[in-house]
């Protein structure tokens, strides 16, 4: 089975389900990321601060693979955390860059080696991060892609996220009130949380200066999604973190299909942290 680059970038996540101490159930977005550190690569699962902090149990379903390597979509692999949850996430220094990781490594072998299961799934890299020079080439309007899990929402019986499409609605090489992060123009919900926000162009593009890239494709990984502007009954705007919860309620806000996104390259302050944590 040969899978497409869209096909593989759908197992590149991982719906995150959470409780609290008083049995609240939330639901959030995370991916895959190898963070390279020279010769050696550590695998993570990178999410926002907010959909792990406070959270005491969790779980996460990996889709498994048959003796080929092929994802055998409708057998899944849960993995449970009953308690201690949050402890488990390395958090980013700065308060105001929501953005975690949790070394996954030995969640992999112990699939393998203890319950012998060969687990599907895809990594991003430093690779698909943009230098400057490649953030400078990104023009102020590309299309992007949201693989998430929006409101909880999921394909249950092919452990398969939502894809959402949009574009970007600020400049990318810049930072968005000062901060490193931008804005996206599409369809942001409760439980997209953590959602990689890709700028992927199929067969081709155009770049900014008008040429045509014929045949040349680009997947670049922006950044994760951690936040959306909404619109409150009494017309007050407000940013709206949460995770998305289980729990029936009735929410008076209104989204007006903006995201606020983080820069990719906050996943590499995380370098000196695991190196220093690890002693690598």
């Amino acid at each position: 089975m040969e899978l497409s680059i869209l096909e593989q970038l759908c197992f590149s996540t991982v719906r995150i389900e959470t409780e609290n101490s008083s049995g609240r159930l939330f639901s959030g977005t995370g991916f895959f990321f190898n963070i390279s550190l020279g010769e050696k690569t550590v695998p993570v699962i990178v999410t926002n601060k907010h959909v792990v902090i406070g959270m005491t149990a969790a779980s996460i379903i990996m889709t498994e693979a048959d003796s080929n390597g092929n994802p055998l979509y409708h057998n899944h692999f849960p993995i449970r955390f009953d308690n201690g949850f949050e402890q488990l996430w390395v958090m980013h220094p700065d308060p105001n860059v929501d953005i975690c990781i949790m070394p996954c490594n030995m969640l992999i072998q112990t699939a393998n080696q203890v319950f012998h299961k060969k687990l599907f799934y895809r990594f991003f890299d430093n690779n698909l991060i943009p230098t400057e020079e490649q953030s400078e080439d990104i023009d102020v309007v590309e299309d992007i892609l949201m693989i998430g899990y929006p409101n909880g929402l999921w394909d249950q019986i092919n452990n398969m996220p939502i894809i959402r499409k949009g574009i970007t609605a600020t400049k990318y090489s810049l930072d968005y009130n000062g901060k490193r992060e931008f804005v996206i123009d599409a369809a942001c919900f409760p439980g997209s949380s953590g959602s990689p926000i890709i700028l992927f162009n199929k067969g081709g593009y155009t770049d900014k200066k008008g040429n045509l890239k014929w045949g040349q494709g680009r997947l670049i990984l922006l950044g994760v999604l951690y936040a959306g502007p909404q619109l409150s009954v009494d017309g007050t705007i407000r940013v709206i973190t949460t995770p998305d919860s289980h729990s029936i309620g009735i929410k008076s806000l209104i989204p007006n299909n903006l995201g606020y996104v983080l820069k990719s390259k906050c996943i590499l302050d995380f370098i000196p942290i695991i190196k220093h944590k690890y002693n690598l």
